[in-house]
């Protein structure tokens, strides 16, 4: 579904990704994994078109995105659900998500199946529906990212640190509702420092070092790699 092949991509003179290649496969929950500053971030803002790329090429259903600007990527079917959430404050939880389905066509938003689907998914945002965004708690905040990204129907979602500053009883809440989407058949590529969560969660992982692909394969032979034990999951 997703396919990125030798992928740079720099700030300024600074080259951040230096010829990062990975693919996701339709269904599938990939991973990546990596220390502060590896690129993970800069990698997602990449496919989602929010970064530019120098090098490379960057393909979903097997057209071309190089040159797709990223509101028209979320038209094909990539929605990002971003590192610091990005919820907007002011506007209530009902709004935050009718925006998330700004690019379908009007008969589309006007259909409230896939809202009611998400009040179902978080109970919490019914309940808080009409208050303002910005009151709500942290973990309450990434539910509503989360369902605002699906508000557009995506095939693939990008989840970049969904466990971001959550207390862990929060995060392992969290991932109880992605693997509800996972299991519903979502194609999802997620960046995650919590390793541990994240190999428990993927099919198949990548770890990322000062911008480059290091390791890849099941996410379960690499949560056993010596290296990756060491340098990410702990004794």
């Amino acid at each position: 579904m997703l396919s990125v092949q030798d992928v740079r991509s720099r700030y300024g003179r600074i080259e951040v990704l230096h010829g990062v290649s990975l693919e996701v496969k339709q269904g599938e929950v990939v991973a990546v994994i990596g220390a502060n500053g590896a690129g993970k971030t800069t990698l997602m803002r990449a496919i989602s078109g929010v970064q530019p790329i120098s090098g490379g090429t960057i393909s979903f259903d097997g057209i071309p995105l190089n040159n797709v600007s990223a509101h028209r990527r979320v038209r094909t079917g990539i929605a990002q659900v971003p590192e610091g959430r990005h919820i907007f404050g002011p506007l209530s939880v009902d709004e935050n998500l009718e925006i998330g389905s700004w690019s379908l066509d009007r008969k589309s938003r006007q259909n409230r199946s896939t809202i009611d689907w998400i009040y179902q998914a978080f109970p919490i945002l019914l309940e808080k529906r009409r208050i303002q965004a910005g009151s709500l708690s942290g973990g309450q905040q990434q539910m509503l990212a989360i369902g605002r990204a699906m508000m557009s129907r995506p095939k693939l979602l990008l989840l970049d640190e969904p466990s971001m500053g959550l207390a862990p009883i929060i995060t392992a809440q969290i991932f109880d509702n992605l693997r509800s989407l996972k299991e519903d058949g979502m194609t999802i590529l997620l960046v995650e420092q919590n390793a541990n969560a994240a190999l428990e969660f993927a099919d198949r992982a990548y770890v990322m070092e000062t911008g480059s692909i290091s390791i890849e394969g099941p996410a379960a032979e690499i949560a056993g790699d010596a290296r990756v034990r060491e340098a990410y999951l702990g004794p």
